[in-house]
Formats: structure tokens, sequence, C-alpha cells
């Protein structure tokens, strides 16, 4: 996640999560459930990245935070607001979920209870705009070994295989990718698999090479067929 101040939107995610807090180095504070053990699918991480660009659009990937009850749900809309956030309206009419932004302007959704969500943890879902769901699910069930749930011309839904932690949800927009995005997914090979030869495979379904400016480092920047950025790690 981008942000103008990494440690302004560091401390509203880790308390909006209950998280941990960390940081690997100046410009980027690092977030975790509290005795997390990376990488357990269980969860999804979250590093807030410092950036100079200002947020000049709304963002095309977004979190959904699960709730258990109405009453869950409108506490926790109240807790979010004491701790900075603002009510975003980004067209989205008259839902039964909550659409908020953190100090920053990053849009996020507080979800009205889903059977779905019962045992993500505090995030739903990673949720991405789409203008076509179907190949999304096509490359990024092949870029993952994640399971892919549910596909449709309006959404797709993918989870870990192991059945735990967040969703990764693509859902159709008729919005066009005019820059970078401010949130992106970062993959990781794992042990003993070679990072080349998995930006490769990605490559070969579709996805390119993007620079963006990040000069000589140990991660390869690509994005996926709608252009959404996201980095090859080296592997654990």
């Amino acid at each position: 996640m981008n942000a103008r101040d990494d440690s302004v939107v560091g401390r509203f995610w880790a308390e909006a999560l209950g998280w941990g807090i960390d940081s690997e180095e100046p410009g980027v504070t690092n977030l975790e459930p509290v005795g997390f053990a990376y990488p357990d699918p269980a969860a999804i991480c979250i590093d807030v990245l410092t950036v100079p660009e200002p947020k000049t659009v709304k963002n095309r990937v977004h979190v959904d935070l699960a709730t258990t009850s109405a009453a869950h749900q409108a506490e926790l809309v109240a807790r979010l607001k004491d701790l900075g956030a603002t009510p975003a309206d980004v067209g989205q009419g008259d839902v039964p979920w909550t659409v908020l932004a953190d100090p920053e302007g990053n849009e996020f959704c507080v979800a009205e209870p889903r059977s779905i969500y019962h045992d993500t943890g505090p995030i739903g879902a990673v949720v991405v705009d789409s203008v076509d769901p179907r190949a999304m699910a096509r490359f990024w069930d092949e870029a993952m070994d994640w399971t892919l749930h549910e596909v449709n011309d309006d959404h797709a839904v993918l989870r870990s295989a192991k059945g735990v932690g967040p969703y990764l949800e693509f859902r159709r927009t008729s919005d066009v990718k005019t820059v970078k995005n401010r949130v992106h997914l970062d993959l990781r090979p794992y042990a003993g698999d070679d990072q080349a030869a998995e930006a490769a495979r990605l490559r070969a379904l579709g996805a390119t090479d993007v620079d963006l400016g990040q000069g000589d480092v140990p991660w390869t920047v690509l994005a996926d067929p709608e252009g959404n950025e996201f980095c090859v790690l080296t592997p654990l």
C-alpha cells in the first residue's frame, strides 16, 4: 500500500485490524497479525510504503473488512471513524456495506455480515476493479496456487488452497485504469523455486514487464492483463 506517510497510514491500519506493527527500514511500515508466522495463508500481511506522489483517483484495489453482525458493523464503523476514517462516496448508492477512506483517502469497505467471510479474519477480501472478471480469473487462477471458487461476468472469487484467510475478488467495473495502483499484490515463489523462472511463467500467462522507476531491486515488477502491477519477490 503506497502512502505519503507510511507511519500515519500504518498506525491507522494496525489499530483498525488489531495487528502488530514493525518497520524493516525507513519509509516502510509492516503490519501482520500478532503471533503470525509468515507465510501462513491464514492472513495477507500489509506493507505500507512511502511514495512521493499523492493519491489522485479512486483506488482500483481495496480491502473489504468482515463483520459478524449488524451491531458489529456499526461498532466497527464508529471505531474506524474515531481512528481517522472518513465516509467516501464512490457512487455506491444505497448498499448494505459502508464505504470509508483511511487518513490518506484509500477507500475500503466495512461489509455487512456475510457468511462467506465468517472465518477470514478482519480482512474479508482484497477486491480488484476489473473490466473482464473472467479474464482475470483465468490469469490469476494460473498465476497462484489458490482455488477459484466462483466466476461469472460480474465477479470472480479466489481463496488460498488451504481454505483459510481472505478472498481475492475481481468485480466488474466500467472504469478504465489510468494511473499506477496505490495498492498491489506481492507474490513470493516457494522455497527452492527460481524467481526468474517464475517471472517467465507469469509472462507466458499474459503478464507484462513494468518500469515504475524501481531501478536495480531484488524483485521483479509485472502487470496482469488489465495492467494491475504486482511484484515477484525472491523465494523464501
